[in-house]
């Protein structure tokens, strides 16, 4: 017989496992998740979902996918593009790229080099993809792909576009990159409107003191 008062010693509460949860927080964070999803938009929505699960790849123009690059061209851009354009394409090497998203040709990038103005410069020529697939991260990988291979490179003195003066979400977008509009060249498209082109720079090196100084003689 054991001694004592015979009533139950007091259990001792023990501590939720370090790896382990109380139900109520899941229940908080789930709740805190819905109100949030509640209150943005149908696009919005559409936006987080495809983010959480989706791949962005890039891949080389080819003779075998240039048909592919030319039908997305004349789906994105207003202008056209003639059989030189995609010759010197198939040419340039790391300087084209068709953009995947989850395996499927969104978009795509298409560069130059250009020596103008006693400098050495990458001309961007195209840089879209198709409306559906923006705003979900894939012309930030085409630009960023872009930008580090003129800072590999290193003698690239600027990287330059033309923009149509109404495209103000393109514009907004390469301001976020640090280029600038140096330039609007009038009357720069043929057959749409407006043709009028701003011109955006993001300068790559210091300009040279001694340059402008021979500049600003020329001119006066």
């Amino acid at each position: 017989m054991r001694g004592g008062s015979g009533a139950s010693p007091p259990r001792t509460q023990e501590a939720p496992d370090a790896g382990q949860r109380p139900l109520f927080q899941f229940r908080d964070q789930f709740l805190a998740q819905l109100q949030f999803l509640r209150n943005l938009s149908v696009s919005d929505v559409k936006h987080v979902l495809i983010c959480s699960s989706s791949r962005i790849e890039l891949g080389d123009v080819t003779p075998h996918n240039i048909k592919q690059l030319k039908r997305l061209n004349q789906v994105i851009f207003p202008v056209s593009y003639n059989d030189k354009f995609y010759k010197d394409v198939l040419e340039v090497g790391e300087l084209a790229k068709l953009a995947y998203f989850n395996d499927i040709a969104v978009g795509a990038v298409c560069c130059r080099v250009d020596h103008s103005q006693n400098q050495k410069r990458l001309y961007i020529m195209t840089l879209g993809c198709l409306a559906p697939y923006r705003r979900l991260g894939i012309g930030t990988k085409m630009l960023n792909h872009v930008l580090n291979i003129c800072e590999k490179d290193g003698t690239f003195d600027n990287i330059y576009l033309h923009v149509q003066i109404s495209n103000e979400s393109a514009i907004d977008f390469y301001r976020k990159f640090g280029f600038e509009i140096i330039e609007t060249k009038k009357n720069y498209y043929k057959r749409i409107e407006p043709a009028d082109a701003h011109v955006l720079q993001k300068n790559l090196k210091a300009p040279c003191l001694g340059q402008n100084a021979d500049v600003q003689k020329t001119d006066n």
